[in-house]
């Protein structure tokens, strides 16, 4: 070729690594195993740059281990289940299956022209009978083992999915995808006992040592453990049945400053006061509107109901408090009771504010005023000063306060010390037809009875409609009717569906054998887990990679998974967002009076400004921000590639940023990486024209070694930008250099097998036009030699009194006495001595020589 023509090599290159299978995984008991995963993506029909920097990273590292002599894993599937295919088949009139298949097919179709090293032979999506078959048949023995159970719940409701939410699925009140406020209802629902694993999942992750400390820090909270109180108050002139309220609490510190018990509107005391009250069920019926989330509960306006019964304080049987039923305490959450302390919580402070209870403090800070308009919380490290407090005497609170406070109530026979979590059991039930189905069967004469396994996989019918609301299951004509595995009589199928994050929480694992007929094989698991390097978003910190690390050890127990893969990724690594401005329009807006947003291509700068190309109009320029369909500022990765090639884009999304951090994509910027990489293949192609011999062999062939060294550091450290920027400076002094053919074909060579990770097509091109043996995609990775990294000269900056005025060169193995020698017989310092002699010369070999005065 005369010129760098992206368009014609890299689908030449795709072709070559095809026929020969170059990035086909194979189990090799000679070979060190390396999986490398990236979180597999929604098909929602269209790939953005943000994929392309986050398949890229994990390309550049299977690429990489692949050089290195490792056997490589590097699948890709789909999350293909869920909400959005269901809600485009309501829209449509068509089936959620057309829908999604039809999306991943363009998907593949745009993430192929990046070059990637998948091993697209194990490729799957979770809608697939194969996948969520072997996932029932896991379901089944999950059963079996007891981590599965049904029981009623009050739940999440989001009342525009229709369905039922985990907490971790509500966002500021409303649901995850619709957007809807939700509500609380009453179900029947099937969980996972993942709170059973609580303790193991809490004191495992100190071990994550490659994990994020924002997200260990995140799960640690999320799972929660505390140490309380549990104790009971007693009712006086008790209703039937209901002579006792049981609490928890975490703040017993905090018990002599109670001013009421309030109960949750779900509590078995406030059901029954409901069946004999219309004004008490009105009040529960509205409490339970309300979200089930902490967060939704802690942003709600307190309400509460005063029950008109009393209980006694454990510590004094004629000190009573009032019982209320109240909005912001939920049934699942410790005992569906509590004691209200307003001096020491604001939220119990503002609800005794607002029904005028009093407010006892119990302790006050040990210096300044107490403010009692507002609850008083100090911190664990506070010193405090008891009010009303166990032992009469100054203590720090928290941890301290709290296990005094349970020693005095034990000895007083005041309740036991509890350790409980935050987490609660995984409720997995899904009121949708677009997910795997559960594979149980209702028996009126043997209850819930799972299927049979060799009747799996329970399909989902094609034959559905919705047109109405609610779970097209429920409503099918026939598809429910089945006979029951146990005494072969009559029965119905469950139409609750899974949870989708029940689909990506094993997916890594049957990545391993992908086709097999059972859901994990036991020899390929051993071999291919763990993941070893997992690449992901900070969004899933809590939901997937909770849910994944219970799942391997529910794997585990099952026998689908090795002792050894109980944590399933050795590595994680969250990668930042790819950003972009917002072109909004300055000068009209659309018919509904929102603002009009324009695609980057559809404007321009020029005459100091940006404008609509179409029309001229002007544009306002919103700072960069994360790509948003909203907002039309999202760039396509396929209009990149036919306009640069991928290389080009992956190498701009690889270089402009740390990889934990966001990127900005600008044109400039991709122009800028599109003309680095033709002036690499025009000093490849110059070549033939270089001298049979030159100058400054030695010193290219030092670099070349220089380069091996610090672009390999990069890779290793994930430092992507940080190799870049060093194969920025090996092209520069590769350009430079003087040295002959050989010599700088060496160079080139080396340049070529160091970029194959970020820019394979180029790589393979340059590899060819060297005269490279092979495919680089299988040449070994090039080692730099140690003594060639041992610089002969260094140079060394001399500073005066703390300041930089000068420097000297000598070689790097010069003794300290004749560095003194010459330090001191430097123009500069001899000036700056003037005539004297210094109070202190101190040289640190290699690196300062500091002269004091």
């Amino acid at each position: 070729m005369s010129r760098y023509a992206p368009a014609d090599l890299e689908p030449k290159w795709q072709a070559a690594w095809n026929e020969a299978e170059v990035f086909l995984a194979k189990r090799d008991p000679d070979k060190e195993k390396y999986y490398v995963l990236e979180m597999f993506p929604y098909p929602s029909g269209r790939i953005h740059i943000g994929h392309v920097r986050n398949y890229t990273m994990g390309d550049v590292v299977a690429r990489y281990k692949s050089s290195c002599g490792f056997s490589v894993l590097h699948p890709m599937g789909w999350d293909a289940f869920g909400m959005p295919a269901e809600n485009a088949a309501m829209a449509s009139g068509g089936h959620p299956g057309e829908w999604t298949y039809q999306n991943i097919a363009t998907m593949r179709d745009q993430m192929k022209p990046l070059g990637l090293s998948i091993d697209w032979t194990r490729e799957f999506a979770t809608c697939d009978p194969e996948y969520y078959g072997q996932q029932q048949s896991m379901f089944i023995d999950f059963m079996d083992k007891g981590l599965v159970y049904r029981k009623n719940a009050t739940v999440n409701w989001d009342p525009i999915d229709m369905t039922v939410l985990a907490n971790e699925q509500v966002i500021d009140g409303c649901g995850w995808r619709s957007g809807a406020p939700v509500e609380r209802r009453d179900l029947t629902q099937w969980f996972f006992k993942i709170s059973d694993y609580s303790d193991d999942l809490l004191n495992s992750i100190d071990a994550l040592d490659n994990w994020p400390d924002k997200v260990k820090t995140m799960q640690k909270n999320w799972i929660g453990k505390s140490r309380g109180l549990q104790f009971a108050f007693s009712l006086i002139d008790a209703p039937e049945d209901h002579d006792r309220i049981e609490v928890y609490t975490t703040r017993p510190d905090t018990l002599r400053g109670a001013s009421f018990v309030g109960i949750s509107a779900d509590h078995p005391l406030a059901k029954k006061l409901a069946a004999e009250n219309p004004e008490i069920a009105a009040f529960c019926d509205e409490c339970r509107k309300g979200g089930t989330t902490e967060e939704v509960i802690e942003k709600a306006e307190k309400l509460g109901l005063d029950t008109g019964l009393k209980v006694r304080h454990p510590f004094d049987t004629a000190w009573e408090l009032p019982v209320y039923i109240a909005n912001f305490i939920l049934m699942d959450y410790g005992t569906g009771a509590i004691f209200g302390c307003p001096a020491h919580d604001q939220r119990d402070h503002d609800f005794a504010t607002k029904y005028g209870l009093p407010i006892n403090y119990v302790f006050a800070p040990t210096e300044g005023e107490l403010n009692t308009s507002e609850a008083f919380v100090p911190f664990k490290t506070d010193a405090v000063k008891y009010l009303l407090g166990f032992a009469g005497e100054e203590i720090q609170t928290g941890d301290q306060g709290v296990d005094t406070a349970i020693d005095f109530c034990e000895s007083n026979g005041v309740g036991h010390g509890v350790t409980k979590f935050r987490l609660r059991d995984w409720g997995l039930s899904r009121q949708r037809y677009w997910g795997c189905p559960i594979p149980v069967v209702h028996c009126e004469a043997c209850g819930v009875v799972p299927e049979k396994k060799e009747n799996l996989p329970v399909e989902l019918p094609k034959d559905v409609t919705f047109d109405q609301p609610g779970n097209p299951l429920d409503r099918h004509p026939t598809w429910r009717n089945c006979a029951c595995p146990s005494c072969g009589a009559d029965a119905l199928r469950e139409t609750d569906t899974m949870d989708t994050f029940v689909d990506s929480s094993w997916y890594y694992a049957r990545f391993t054998s992908p086709h097999a007929d059972t859901p994990t094989v036991s020899e390929d698991a051993a071999y291919w887990m763990n993941v070893d390097q997992y690449i992901g978003g900070i969004e899933h910190a809590i939901l997937h990679l909770l849910y994944s690390r219970f799942f391997a050890r529910a794997m585990n127990v099952t026998g689908h998974l090795p002792d050894s893969a109980r944590e399933p990724f050795n590595a994680l690594f969250t990668q930042g967002m790819v950003t972009h401005a917002i072109y909004q329009n300055a000068v009209r807006k659309d018919e509904h009076g929102r603002a009009i947003y324009h695609y980057p291509d559809e404007v321009e700068e020029r005459d100091g400004g940006t404008f609509v190309k179409a029309t001229g109009e002007a544009i306002t320029v919103i700072p960069s921000a994360k790509m948003s369909k909203s907002k039309n500022n999202v760039v396509d990765p396929v209009e990149i590639i036919k306009q640069y090639g991928a290389d080009t884009a992956r190498w701009f999304v690889l270089s402009d940023s740390p990889p934990e951090r966001d990127v900005e994509w600008t044109a400039s910027g991709a122009e800028a990486s599109a003309k680095h990489l033709n002036r690499v293949w025009r000093l490849t192609a110059d070549l033939a024209g270089a001298p049979e011999s030159g100058t400054g062999d030695d010193d290219l062939l030092r670099a070349s070694h220089k380069a091996m060294n610090e672009v390999t550091l990069g890779i290793d450290s994930f430092g992507f930008n940080a190799s870049i920027a060093k194969l920025y400076g090996f092209t520069n002094t590769i350009a430079k250099s003087k040295a002959g053919r050989e010599a700088k074909r060496f160079a080139l060579k080396t340049l070529a097998q160091l970029m194959s990770p970020m820019t394979p097509h180029l790589a393979e091109e340059m590899w060819s036009m060297l005269g490279g043996e092979g495919l680089i995609a299988r040449a070994p990775w090039p080692r730099a030699d140690e003594k060639m990294l041992v610089e002969e000269n260094v140079t060394l900056p001399i500073q005066i009194n703390g300041k930089r005025r000068d420097e000297i060169t000598v070689p790097s193995d010069m003794p300290k006495e004749e560095i003194e020698k010459l330090a001191l017989a430097n123009e500069v310092v001899l000036k700056a001595l003037d005539g004297g002699q210094p109070k202190k010369l101190i040289v640190v070999p290699g690196r300062i020589i500091n002269v004091v005065i």
